[in-house]
């Protein structure tokens, strides 16, 4: 145990309480990143050059999309939490299962439900379902951004008992510092994932090969949460399974592979078409 460890700094959960309401700060981090993430995919749908002659959403449509990519995420990411995470306890209390306020969220059930949304969204409409993921894949750094920051606000998902100097001692998590692991999936899933994703965008033909873009998010997100794992402290009803390894990575490698398959997958079909509309 290190003689030093760095204050955590103790942050009210709740942003601002009116009364019996009470704004949390998780609450506001989902807001800012579906917002800013939507103002952004609303640049990108209206830069042609992006795209070329490829089919996309329309600025209103994607207005649609943002009330169905929100239930998807809520409804999903509750859902795998239950079943992933923690399937006993809610088959004992069926009840809390809606408690959304308890907290209880799994980014790969959140992901799987918004594939959901897309795929029906997208459904007898003009473009690609690839195009819309690809789309979702773009924005979605930032709502991890945002959600990891609000994990490290409340103090939950911390890390393993470490002796770096900047481990921290969490609340609730014993006297043991441990690793600011909240911060590392901030880094790599938000930021990191973000400059790449964008680089791609911005620099490349990228969103030309509809599912590129999405394939590469779900290398990189796969890819950020299995070495994060190696930080990050099990859920305590779940802890670590055969061989040491967790849940998150056990749900992250179908991730990165499925997203590799996607990733060559979608270039490939790109340069088939490029190949068959040339004279």
């Amino acid at each position: 145990m290190p003689l030093f460890a760095l204050p955590f700094p103790a942050i009210d959960p709740i942003a601002y309480q009116f009364g019996p309401l009470a704004i949390r700060w998780y609450a506001l981090a989902y807001i800012a990143g579906i917002l800013i993430g939507w103002w952004y995919l609303r640049r990108l749908v209206e830069t042609p050059r992006l795209w070329g002659a490829l089919d996309r959403p329309t600025v209103a449509e994607l207005d649609d999309f943002v009330l169905w990519a929100t239930l998807g995420i809520v409804l999903g990411g509750r859902i795998g939490y239950v079943l992933f995470y923690n399937l006993a306890h809610y088959l004992e209390h069926p009840l809390e299962v809606a408690m959304l306020w308890k907290g209880g969220m799994a980014f790969h059930g959140g992901l799987l439900g918004s594939i959901v949304a897309m795929l029906l969204f997208a459904r007898g409409r003009g473009f690609s379902f690839l195009t819309l993921f690809d789309l979702f894949a773009a924005a979605a750094p930032i709502g991890l951004f945002f959600g990891r920051l609000a994990n490290f606000i409340n103090a939950e998902l911390w890390g393993r008992a470490t002796d770096v100097p900047w481990a921290m001692v969490f609340p609730f998590a014993g006297p043991d510092p441990r690793h600011p692991s909240q911060l590392y999936e901030a880094a790599l899933e938000g930021v990191v994932l973000y400059a790449v994703i964008g680089h791609l965008v911005h620099r490349t033909d990228t969103l030309k090969a509809p599912g590129a873009l999405a394939g590469v998010f779900a290398m990189g997100y796969g890819l950020a949460r299995f070495v994060v794992e190696f930080f990050r402290e099990p859920d305590a009803q779940v802890g670590y399974l055969a061989g040491g390894i967790t849940m998150g990575q056990i749900l992250s490698l179908p991730m990165i592979l499925a997203g590799l398959a996607l990733f060559v997958w979608a270039r490939r079909a790109a340069r088939h078409r490029a190949g068959s509309a040339a004279p």
